[in-house]
C-alpha cells in the first residue's frame, strides 16, 4: 500500500459562514454547504443584528437547496439533512459590533475554516455595510475562503455543480508556497475535479523564484510562471488572463493572518479579485484544507 500523500490527511471538522442575507452571501453560502458535504462536517450559519429584527425564514434554505442539487427528495424532513453526513445550525446573534459579535462567537465556538462574501466597492471590502471580512479573518488566524460580491465562485447555487479548471498560486520566499499548494492539491482530489491546471506565479527574476514541490495529481498539471512588473497587478492580470476560478495564497498568520495582508499583497488582490481567494495561515498548514478524507 502506497504512502498517504500529505495533502490527504488534514481534517475539517466545522465550518462557519457569517451571512448579511445578501445575494453576495447566497453564494458564499453553496462554497459553504458543499464544503461541509464533502468534508462531513458541522456547519454554522451565522447571523448579527442589532435590533432582532432577523428572522429564522431570512436564512437560507439549506433542505431547499439540497433538493434543488438533487441530494435530497422534494418536501425532504429536517432529519434528512443529517443522513447525508452534516451538521447544519443556525445562529442569530445580537450585537452592534458584527466584528465583535463574530469573534465572540468564535472564542467559544472555534472553527476550521470561515466562508465569508466581502463586498467589493470602492477599493474596500465590506459586510454589513462595515469592514468587516477582513478584520474578522485576521483577528482569528483561520483558513478563510473569500467569495466577494459579484464573483460567480466555483461552486454554483443553483444546481452545487463545481467548475474548478485554473488555480493560481502566487509564490514568495516568505511566507512559503507549502501550505497553499497543498491546499490546492487537496481541494481539486476532494472535489473530484477530473483535469485542470495549477498556475505558480513568481513575480521577480527568474533565478530568484523559491523552490516549489507539487505533488502530483491525477489529471491535473502544474505551469510555472515568471515574470516582473508591479505584484499586484501581475498577479491580478494573470489569474484574468489564465482564466482563474481561485487563487491561493499562503499569509504569515503568526498574529493572525490578515495584520499581514493590511496594506500589503494578499489584502490588496483580496480587494480587486476576480475570483475567490484562499487564504492559508503559514502556521495552520497541517490543517488547511478545505475539505477531510
Amino acid at each position: 500500500m502506497s504512502e498517504p500523500r500529505a495533502y490527504d490527511n488534514p481534517i475539517i471538522d466545522t465550518i462557519l459562514h457569517p451571512s448579511d442575507f445578501s445575494e453576495a452571501s447566497e453564494t458564499a453560502f453553496a462554497h459553504a454547504l458543499k464544503t461541509a458535504l464533502v468534508a462531513r462536517s458541522h456547519l454554522t450559519l451565522l447571523h448579527v443584528t442589532s435590533d432582532g429584527s432577523a428572522e429564522w425564514t431570512n436564512f437560507p434554505g439549506v433542505r431547499q437547496t439540497l433538493e434543488r442539487w438533487g441530494l435530497l427528495p422534494p418536501n425532504s424532513p429536517p432529519s434528512a439533512v443529517p443522513e447525508l453526513g452534516i451538521d447544519v445550525e443556525k445562529v442569530i446573534a445580537r450585537g452592534r459590533n458584527p466584528v465583535s459579535s463574530v469573534l465572540h462567537y468564535l472564542e467559544t465556538h472555534p472553527t476550521d475554516l470561515i466562508v465569508v462574501a466581502p463586498h467589493q466597492r470602492e477599493g474596500r471590502t465590506h459586510w454589513f455595510q462595515t469592514s468587516v471580512s477582513e478584520p474578522v479573518a485576521r483577528k482569528s488566524g483561520q483558513v478563510t475562503l473569500f467569495v466577494p460580491g459579484g464573483v460567480k465562485g466555483f461552486v454554483s447555487l443553483r444546481d452545487g455543480s463545481v467548475s474548478l479548471k485554473n488555480i493560481l498560486i502566487p509564490v514568495a520566499p516568505t511566507p512559503r508556497a507549502r501550505p497553499a499548494v497543498e491546499a490546492a492539491a487537496r481541494l481539486v482530489s476532494r472535489l473530484s475535479c477530473p483535469s485542470g491546471t495549477f498556475h505558480l506565479l513568481y513575480v521577480g527574476a527568474a533565478g530568484d523564484m523559491p523552490a516549489v514541490h507539487p505533488p502530483q495529481v491525477a489529471g491535473w498539471q502544474w505551469n510555472r510562471n515568471t515574470t516582473g512588473g508591479d505584484v499586484i497587478e501581475t498577479i491580478l492580470d494573470s489569474a484574468r488572463s489564465t482564466s482563474a476560478d481561485l487563487i491561493v495564497m499562503t499569509v504569515d498568520g503568526r498574529n493572525g493572518f490578515l495584520d499581514a495582508l493590511r496594506g500589503s499583497h494578499s489584502e490588496r488582490v483580496l480587494r480587486r479579485t476576480p475570483c475567490a481567494l484562499l487564504a492559508i495561515p503559514e502556521h495552520a498548514y497541517v490543517a488547511d484544507a478545505l475539505t477531510s478524507g
